[in-house]
């Protein structure tokens, strides 16, 4: 198995019918590691106060994480807004497994990230939790109707995977909008700590990319796509399309728009 240093792994969403465990397992299956970083929204409770969907597979997600920590592997679990019940147990180990709130990690070349799911930087999951319920809600019909999607193009033999939510957050303005301004916000709480980056999750959108000279990366989610973030003996992070689902190019900052009143140059 390829062996790195350190894997990242955010918005799995156990217990929900649009988590992608089964794909997981064929991921932690080849890759081993040092460190297990979990950051945040493992465990999707607030879907499961309206149902519950846990299957087999995920049930041994859970069975190899906890292996994983007994054999020796540093487990690390930071909880996002869907487990943010778990926030309260900050410095509580649970079979080997430590919950912290948010942790700094020194990669192998001397550079200092912040571990933190991300939702203390959205206004909105912050200030008004019923729309992000609400949002939440919507977000896991489009998933569902991206499986649909899915399965009609691979009944039509269209090649690679299209994805419905990357396509509504690229073409979207507001969407666009909100990824940028959720950006700033994390790097900008960086900078402030005198740090060299963040790694984060929260609104399934994988990158590594530098912004305003600090190193932003993004572990996306296993549940509209497969990403997961490596570091390697060196200190190098990759950004792992599991499936290679991910076709959208980087997304680029939004041009500047002209004042109102003013013709454009």
């Amino acid at each position: 198995m390829p062996s790195v240093r350190s894997i990242f792994l955010s918005d799995i969403h156990l217990g929900t019918r649009a988590c992608k465990a089964e794909r997981l397992l064929d991921f932690l299956r080849e890759h081993e590691a040092e460190n297990l970083f979990l950051i945040g929204d493992i465990i999707d409770f607030w879907s499961m106060n309206r149902s519950i969907h846990w299957s087999r597979a995920q049930n041994t997600v859970i069975q190899k994480i906890l292996r994983r920590a007994r054999h020796g592997e540093k487990v690390m679990f930071i909880p996002g807004n869907h487990d943010e019940a778990l926030r309260e147990y900050h410095g509580t180990t649970f079979g080997d497994i430590e919950v912290v709130n948010e942790y700094v990690h020194e990669t192998a070349d001397g550079r200092r990230f912040l571990l933190i799911h991300g939702d203390e930087f959205d206004q909105v999951t912050r200030y008004h939790k019923w729309v992000a319920v609400l949002g939440d809600v919507a977000y896991n019909a489009l998933v569902r109707a991206n499986g649909i999607c899915s399965w009609i193009r691979r009944r039509l033999g269209r090649p690679g995977y299209w994805s419905l939510a990357g396509y509504a957050k690229r073409k979207v303005k507001r969407a666009l909008e909100f990824v940028f301004s959720f950006e700033d916000s994390v790097i900008h709480n960086v900078r402030d700590r005198a740090l060299d980056g963040v790694i984060c999750g929260h609104i399934h959108w994988a990158a590594i990319k530098e912004v305003g000279g600090l190193t932003y990366v993004n572990c996306g989610d296993w549940v509209d796509s497969c990403t997961a973030i490596v570091e390697h003996h060196d200190g190098r992070l990759e950004l792992i399309d599991w499936d290679g689902e991910i076709v959208d190019l980087p997304l680029e900052p939004l041009p500047v728009q002209p004042e109102q009143g003013r013709e454009a140059a």
